[in-house]
């Protein structure tokens, strides 16, 4: 009983020490490497009529794991996360699971997209009982959005849940808004509003300058060495499904970056970077992203069983149904992955010749 007592005790001062980082959190909290998790899912997953599809001890090994690794943040619940086939239920358990473990250590920031507004807050107003750090949220994807509702639903997100920072999740494709100039400048005026997870081949400077330099913009790992040469001071912060792949590739072409700023020489950083496109190429089918976008969760989750770092899972339906050749290709990047994981690992050089 004094045990449980004295673990009790201890869950509600992290919780304290939670809520107070939560309040301090900024646009210069985001900085490094920021993992994007996967829901690890039970061989079971795929059939709708499965109620607890989430494996919850993959989920807390891997998070232990990535940060033991050394990445800076925590990202869930995105298309990845397969948000938009969970359960009330197995999103409070993962979330449970996932703050639990990291214990405050990195910021955790876990999805709460829905079509309507109110949903959206009543995640979100959960996910922070739970001790998460941040949301991430698309928006609603019923109608597409003007700018006016765009912002409209964020500031709504923002002025109900003020003690949660917010990540912006800006993917065209999959939310149907370009997300232009004008959407950044309206959302910097809003401060939990730090970060932002933009989609590959997004023109990000002019969101910058819209945003006031008040919004952290997040490119993907395999476009950061331009965007940090591009921009040196502002492009500090970077997110990675690779790191689930193999953390140390990424944490590695972080710390390189970091003293390439500082010395002028971007040689090695440049090296990793042109190694991680190269290994991803069969990721995509046929070189095709938009055929890669219909199958998203699929590839990247066969990817990752494939570079053995992590056990994905299969997808929740209706994602679940993917050509063969395509998975060949994605377990072919994963197997890439792994051989410059393990190259890095050992100090090898990246490329031959």
């Amino acid at each position: 009983m004094a045990e449980r007592a004295s673990a009790g005790k201890q869950i509600e001062i992290w919780r304290m020490d939670v809520a107070r980082r939560k309040e301090l959190l900024t646009v210069d909290s985001i900085r490094g490497a920021w993992a994007i998790i996967p829901t690890p899912s039970k061989p079971n997953a795929s059939d709708w009529r499965e109620a607890n599809t989430v494996d919850l001890d993959e989920t807390a090994r891997a998070i232990e794991a990535l940060i033991e690794a050394g990445v800076d943040g925590i990202l869930s619940f995105g298309t990845l996360g397969e948000c938009a086939t969970l359960t009330r239920q197995e999103r409070h358990d993962f979330v449970a699971t996932a703050v639990e473990t990291v214990r405050g250590r990195v910021p955790f920031f876990t999805g709460t997209t829905t079509l309507s507004t109110r949903d959206t807050i009543e995640l979100t107003r959960e996910a922070s009982d739970l001790g998460a750090d941040g949301t991430m949220i698309g928006l609603p994807m019923w109608c597409p959005a003007d700018t006016a509702s765009a912002v409209g639903y964020v500031r709504s997100v923002a002025e109900a849940c003020p003690e949660m920072a917010i990540s912006i999740y800006a993917n065209p494709g999959i939310f149907q808004y370009d997300f232009p100039a004008p959407f950044w400048a309206q959302l910097s005026e809003i401060p939990q509003v730090v970060t932002a997870k933009l989609s590959s081949r997004m023109r990000w400077p002019s969101f910058v300058r819209a945003s006031k330099n008040r919004i952290r913009l997040m490119p993907i790992d395999l476009e950061y060495y331009a965007a940090a040469r591009i921009d040196p001071e502002f492009m500090t912060a970077f997110w990675t499904t690779g790191a689930v792949c193999g953390p140390k590739v990424v944490t590695t072409f972080r710390d390189e970056v970091v003293k390439a700023k500082q010395t002028g020489d971007w040689h090695k950083a440049k090296e990793i970077s042109d190694a991680m496109v190269q290994s991803t190429r069969p990721l995509f089918p046929r070189g095709d992203p938009h055929e890669f976008a219909k199958h998203n969760i699929a590839l990247e989750k066969a990817r990752m069983d494939a570079a053995g770092w992590i056990k994905a899972g299969p997808c929740r339906p209706p994602y679940h149904n993917t050509p063969q050749d395509f998975l060949d290709g994605a377990a072919k990047a994963g197997r890439n992955w792994a051989d410059l994981e393990a190259k890095v690992q050992a100090g090898q050089p990246l490329v031959s010749g």
